[in-house]
Order: C-alpha cells, then sequence, then structure tokens
C-alpha cells in the first residue's frame, strides 16, 4: 500500500485524491489542513517513523504558489526519494518554477479522476526507483576500504568507449549486485543512459549540487537503477550544464561513491578535459580504449605520453582494441609497435556489438555466445577475483523489447 500526505486548506479535496488512489494506488492518506502551513518537510513530517515517509506529497488547493514551491524544495533537498505533485493553475513560469523546486507534476484542480490517477501512478512510480537506489551501506570512514574507480577513456570519440564501459560495469555488477555504479563524464553528449535503455529522472548536474555533495544517501537518490544490478549516474541532458560543473565537483562526487561501492566505472569524454584529468587523479585503474584504425592508435599513443608526463599513469592500466578486424591492413604487431606497450584485450569487430548499442541492451546483459562477448568477460574478469559467469539463456516465450 502506498503513503500519502495532503497539504491543503480545502478540505473537500482528500475525497477526489480517495477516488483516484485506487486498486495498486490504494493507501493511507494524511491530511494538513492547519490553518498555519508547515514551514519544511522536518515539520511536514515530524509525526512519521523513518521507515514510513510516505511515497508521495499532494500539495493541494488553497497553498499559495511561492509557498508550495518553498516546501518542495525543501523535501526535495532533505527527501529526494519523496514525490511532490502541486495542484495549480497558474501561468505556465509556475509550472517551470515548480519542476525546479523539484516537483514531479502539476495537476490541474480541475482534472479529473483518471488524469489524478495517471499522475500519482508516475509519482508512486518515481519514488520507488528512488529508493530502490538506497543500499543500506554504512556510512565511509577513513579506516574503511575504498572502492575500485575504473577510468575508461580515449583520446578520440568514436573507439567504443561507451560499449566498453556499459558492458564492463553489468559484467562487474554480475559478480557485485548493486555494488557497481557506472558514471557518464561525458558532460556534453553522454548516452550512457540510451546504452542502458533507462530514463533517469536525475543526473550528473543535480548530484554535485544541493544536498548530495554533504550527505551520501542523498547522493543515492539520484542514481538510476538498471536490471543488471548495477547504478548509473547519467550525464546532463544539456550541454549548457557541464559549465556548472566543476573539476573539484567531480573529484568530491568520485570519493563519495567509492566509499559506498565496490565498482566505480567511469565513462569519460574523448580528450583530457579538466573533468577529465579530475576523474584520472581518483582513478585506480585506466582502460585505454582504441579503434582498429591509424588515427585512433597515433592518438592513444600521444595521450599515452602525455599522461606519463604529467606522472599520472597508474600501475594497473589496460589497453583494450576494439573493433579489431585483420580485413583493415593493420596487424596486432604493427599497433603494439605503435603504442610501446603490449594490447590486454582485443576485442574483434562483431555484428552482435552493433546490434545490442541499437537495443540499448550491452552484449553481456544477454546470454548471446559470440566472440566479442567472450573478450569482453575476459576484460572484466581482470577487475573480479574470480571468472564471472555468463548469465543464464532466458526461455523464448518471454517477449523482447527494443528502441531505436
Amino acid at each position: 500500500m502506498s503513503r500519502y500526505v495532503l497539504v491543503s486548506p480545502d478540505q473537500t479535496y482528500v475525497h477526489r485524491l480517495a477516488a483516484a488512489a485506487t486498486g495498486q494506488l490504494a493507501g493511507e492518506i494524511r491530511e494538513w489542513n492547519a490553518a498555519v502551513l508547515p514551514r519544511g518537510a522536518a515539520e511536514l513530517f515530524a509525526r512519521h517513523p523513518a521507515d514510513q515517509l510516505p511515497e508521495v506529497v499532494v500539495v493541494g488547493p488553497g497553498v499559495p504558489a511561492d509557498h508550495a514551491l518553498a516546501l518542495a524544495s525543501d523535501i526535495d533537498r532533505w527527501h529526494p526519494d519523496v514525490s511532490v505533485l502541486l495542484v495549480h493553475s497558474g501561468p505556465a513560469d509556475v509550472a517551470v518554477a515548480a519542476m525546479r523546486a523539484g516537483i514531479r507534476d502539476v495537476l490541474d484542480p480541475e482534472a479529473d479522476q483518471v488524469d489524478i490517477n495517471a499522475l500519482l501512478h508516475r509519482a508512486v512510480q518515481s519514488s520507488a526507483n528512488r529508493r530502490q537506489a538506497f543500499t543500506p551501506l554504512p556510512p565511509a570512514s577513513d579506516a574503511s576500504p575504498k572502492g575500485r574507480v575504473i577510468a575508461v577513456i580515449s583520446p578520440k570519440g568514436g573507439a567504443g568507449k561507451t560499449t566498453i564501459a556499459t558492458n564492463l560495469a553489468v559484467g562487474l555488477a554480475a559478480s557485485a549486485p548493486h555494488e557497481t555504479v557506472l558514471v557518464d563524464l561525458d558532460l556534453q553528449f553522454g548516452d550512457v543512459a540510451n546504452a542502458l535503455q533507462i530514463a533517469p529522472e536525475q543526473s550528473l548536474a543535480e548530484a554535485v549540487r544541493g544536498a548530495a555533495p554533504q550527505d551520501t544517501m542523498v547522493l543515492k537518490s539520484y542514481l538510476s537503477p538498471h536490471p543488471s544490478g548495477l547504478y548509473a549516474l547519467c550525464a546532463p541532458d544539456s550541454p549548457a550544464d557541464e559549465a556548472h560543473i566543476s573539476a573539484a565537483d567531480i573529484t568530491h562526487l568520485l570519493e563519495q561513491l567509492a566509499g559506498q561501492y565496490r565498482y566505480v566505472v567511469i565513462d569519460t569524454g574523448a580528450g583530457l578535459s579538466d573533468h577529465t584529468l579530475a576523474a584520472l587523479d581518483s582513478a585506480t585503474d585506466f582502460i585505454f580504449v582504441a579503434g582498429m584504425d591509424v588515427p585512433s592508435i597515433r592518438g592513444l599513443r600521444k595521450e599515452l605520453d602525455v599522461l606519463k608526463a604529467l606522472g599520472m599513469v597508474p600501475a594497473a592500466t589496460h589497453v583494450v582494441l576494439n573493433g579489431a578486424d585483420p580485413r583493415d591492413g593493420l596487424s596486432l604487431h604493427n599497433v603494439e609497435t605503435t603504442l610501446g606497450r603490449k594490447t590486454d584485450v582485443v576485442i574483434p569487430f562483431s555484428r552482435a556489438v552493433r546490434l545490442s548499442t541499437n537495443q540499448g541492451t550491452p552484449l553481456l546483459q544477454g546470454s548471446k555466445k559470440d566472440k566479442a562477448s567472450k573478450e569482453l568477460r575476459r576484460l572484466v574478469n581482470r577487475f573480479t577475483p574470480g571468472p564471472v559467469p555468463a548469465p543464464k539463456r532466458q526461455s523464448k516465450a518471454r517477449h523482447r523489447r527494443g528502441t531505436l
């Protein structure tokens, strides 16, 4: 059963809310209809046990817009897993301000039961998704071990860096369910959300603001759960948000995550931006990714030289050659001679990899046997205590789903 709180001086609105909260949405509705409105989340939830907070707060008719926005902002700061709905018929700028304050949806006061039911369903599901990200681990301390921070980097785009990062994260999650997080640090054009076929409600831009940098439990609410058992912190929707995220923000974020998760995989942007350098400074492992072409190989050699000159190459480095095809005119010997070192994993060209990317399902998430999946699993096993078994083949009776 779901739990709701209605804040409104209109004592008749609770009947409309109750009529819409039926079936799977049925549950307890607590009212705050006192003459004095609550000043913040602490006062509103004062009589709620910590483990019985509501899934949804409905700020109903009669609450001034400025007070409603302030209350919603305070709830979003201290209890981001609680969804807030605003009942208001004001101008469009109120709706925009509401979304910025953390309000899940704006509902017209004259909305019918079907519309209210639909928004309640979305709000309850949003709350459930956020609470799933709250892994009950003890707070990190100076004495507690830090997680392994694995940065996946490439000097140029198009080498398959996101494919490597997502498959690695899925593979690590198979050995450490709910202890693996994937961070999309390509802040302008990150594509981890599409690669995992998830729709994040919050992004990295929100995770470095407000209460999240001071409270790890708040930070966890910004992570998006994935069916494989990993969590993802996705890139912002707008490339402009990159300007509001500093290198120091990235350093602090990774320290927080490493204190709570066994594996932190970072999908970096192409090149060596300030954000990428901050991530590399925090990483325990580097995975260098190059495609099977001359520009990619030469670019990687330059990147290795630059990082070596900066003293930023850790002892744990892994070189992955992606999409290798002997018909491209380059041999493995040519590549290793140019790089000045051996390659660790060579992932052959495979149509299955391209298909899995287009479907939003990493190759290691399925049970399909492929020459590329074998090498991807070999990469995963470089970070795990023992070999990670392939997932069991699913029944053919199950429906397959894919999006473009």
